[in-house]
């Protein structure tokens, strides 16, 4: 890393930092800050922590700095922590993500920690919980939870031999899009665009239902898309706005108007994961689409998944090591494919213990299934969860946790302890 002239005195640290989006300003800071080490997509928050770092590395002392909490969440973890400890850091007290209020009448609510660390100290760490409650710990890591200095990294290949997860298709352009009443102007013009005209998913669908459609224009030929005059204006539309595109890679997708610039649709049943999810749910709502719904780029998808992928993903297991590891949008759940999945260590199971996890997860699924009007986002609103849906996840998780060889009763810091020390191993980051 090219070193670079820092000029911090003390008091010049604002007690609250942390920004949501980096301006080109902000950008320019970033590489100043850091030269040539890679900050990914971290927020702005982490130059603060490195320069409170560099200023201590010439002055015996300690920092402590309230931060918008994503330094404690997805990459930002890996990219600022692993440098700090590999200095020689520690983190001497941590206080957990709360709401930091203010005197205005107009307020946004912003989600902060308190982090404090050092060089010099020994004994136990302190971690406070939201409510200030707090908890003497051997060691307290970038997550702000008690364990090894472990960082999950981002991957492109899952750890553990499961399907793998993508991103569903990418239109790159707003003209494939057809509502309710377009599909019937369509099918009414002529029939055969009826088969054209695809039920469409995002994270909003997937999770509250509602009806959208796609124009699905993989098979089609030039001939019979010359028979429906409204098709082919859409295909012309995604000419134009794809060539209009400042994006080299969208300006080249014009080649192909018909198609989506990116097509991941499979061609079987496939597992459907929201992209972003409440922060308020105990389970992230996830579940199987047949090929003929169209996934979009706000979901991932998992080909080839079976009822015991459903099943360990629906379970308390995934779901505590998504909460530790996983990014946010504002406070809600921010799933990675590359960091949440891939990172995650699944279990050895016996064939007793898988068939009884897919016994569980296809309980769950028939219990959603008795509730047809209701949507996923109300079926897993923590207020509203029915009863029967709650008992049939809880002996879900406990099939799970079976097949981890432990049986931490849903207790979620032990089972995340658990899980990052067999992360660690699978890491060789012992």
């Amino acid at each position: 890393m090219r070193e670079r002239p820092v000029q911090v005195t003390e008091g010049t640290i604002s007690p609250f930092i942390g920004h949501n989006v980096r301006s080109d300003a902000q950008k320019a800071d970033m590489a100043y800050v850091f030269g040539k080490y890679k900050t990914g997509k971290s927020d702005y928050v982490i130059c603060w922590f490195y320069l409170a770092a560099r200023y201590l590395d010439s002055h015996n002392g300690k920092a402590a700095l309230v931060s918008t909490n994503s330094i404690s969440q997805g990459e930002s973890v890996d990219i600022i922590w692993s440098l700090l400890f590999k200095m020689g850091y520690h983190i001497d007290f941590g206080w957990k993500t709360f709401v930091w209020n203010n005197e205005a009448t107009d307020q946004a609510h912003v989600h902060v920690v308190i982090i404090g660390f050092s060089k010099s100290g020994t004994g136990d760490r302190r971690l406070f919980d939201a409510e200030g409650t707090l908890a003497l710990c051997k060691n307290v890591n970038g997550y702000l939870i008690e364990g090894p200095n472990v960082c999950a990294t981002r991957r492109s290949i899952p750890l553990s031999n499961v399907p793998k997860i993508k991103v569903g298709s990418l239109p790159r352009s707003s003209a494939f899009t057809v509502t309710k009443e377009e599909r019937k102007e369509f099918i009414s013009e002529n029939p055969l665009c009826e088969k054209w005209i695809k039920p469409y998913i995002g994270a909003v669908e997937f999770l509250n239902g509602g009806e959208r459609y796609c124009l699905w224009l993989r098979d089609a030929s030039d001939a019979e898309i010359e028979q429906c005059p409204m098709v082919l204006e859409r295909v012309e539309r995604v000419k134009a706005d794809r060539l209009a595109s400042p994006a080299a890679t969208t300006r080249n997708a014009a080649k192909t108007p018909k198609r989506f610039a990116v097509d991941a649709q499979p061609d079987s049943n496939y597992l459907v994961v929201p992209q972003v999810s409440s922060q308020r749910r105990e389970y992230l709502p996830i579940g199987f689409m047949s090929p003929d719904i169209i996934a979009s780029n706000l979901v991932f998808i998992i080909p080839n998944a079976t009822l015991y992928h459903f099943g360990v993903m629906s379970s308390r297991c995934h779901n505590a090591w998504m909460r530790v590891v996983c990014g946010r949008m504002n406070s809600d759940y921010r799933y990675g494919g590359d960091l949440v999945y891939n990172n995650f260590v699944w279990p050895d199971p016996t064939p007793d213990i898988i068939s009884r996890i897919e016994s569980c997860a296809q309980a769950v699924l028939d219990v959603r299934a008795t509730y047809p009007d209701c949507s996923l986002a109300e079926l897993y609103d923590p207020d509203k969860m029915p009863a029967d849906l709650r008992t049939s996840h809880l002996e879900l998780d406990a099939a799970v946790e079976a097949a981890y060889g432990v049986d931490f009763d849903g207790d979620e810091e032990k089972i995340v302890a658990h899980l990052f020390k067999l992360y660690a191993e699978k890491t060789d980051q012992k």
